[in-house]
């Protein structure tokens, strides 16, 4: 059965150019052009992915992405956004987005993270399946991959799938220093090194999670020049 795509863009010819290309890859969607219309449908139907736009007409995108979280919506999200400030990225990042795009874009970049998105958000994705120990104590964090649960000096923290799958990828491969391209392959799913930015954007809202002072992480590090790596022991 084909994958079913949500794109929500009021910009008519971007929407067409998605769209089209949408087609040709092999997918079926709806498509929507302002922002309560986009969120009724992925109220309404289910998605294997939406495509969102941040500039709306009636809703903007940032509200969309926090109400389909809070109403347990789990559909993976990529933001299309104009904007350039990192702020709005990480935003977008915090309401429960798993990726953005900048335009403009590459349409074969939008398409392969399409892919990759929803293979990694697919119950038989390996880092979904949990494997290996069931519990896994870094500092002062616990993981219980059994549960899928995070708790910080035996306090619950909320993360998203992406988050989850990235603490849960270092955590079982402590002190190995991970370039940014392995971990999108690797936790993204990305055949390419698209989206570099994108890990360095999750890895600071994990750390912002789960470390005392982000600012001067103990739990994951930088190796400049190398990449991130994770240490269970300060």
């Amino acid at each position: 059965m084909a994958k079913k795509l949500l794109i929500v863009e009021d910009d008519k010819n971007i929407s067409f150019l998605v769209s089209v290309n949408a087609k040709v890859e092999g997918y079926d969607l709806d498509v929507s052009y302002d922002g309560e219309d986009g969120l009724n449908k992925a109220r309404e139907n289910a998605y294997d992915l939406i495509i969102l736009d941040l500039m709306l007409p009636k809703l903007n995108g940032f509200e969309i992405c926090k109400r389909i979280r809070e109403e347990k919506i789990s559909t993976p999200v990529i933001i299309l956004t104009a904007r350039e400030e990192e702020g709005d990225k990480i935003l977008g990042l915090e309401l429960g987005a798993d990726d953005y795009i900048t335009k403009p874009f590459s349409v074969k970049e939008l398409f392969a993270r399409v892919k990759a998105n929803i293979r990694r958000s697919s119950p038989d994705s390996p880092l979904s399946a949990d494997s290996g120990e069931n519990i896994i104590k870094i500092q002062s964090v616990v993981i219980d991959c059994e549960k899928h649960k995070i708790e910080k000096n035996n306090v619950a923290i909320e993360l998203s799938k992406l988050e989850y799958d990235l603490l849960v990828f270092l955590a079982k491969n402590p002190d190995k220093i991970f370039p940014r391209e392995e971990l999108l392959k690797h936790v993204w799913k990305y055949e390419d090194s698209y989206g570099e930015r994108t890990v360095d954007t999750n890895i600071n809202r994990l750390r912002n999670k789960i470390e005392d002072d982000s600012s001067n992480p103990k739990i994951i590090k930088n190796m400049r020049g190398m990449g991130y790596y994770l240490t269970k022991n300060e």
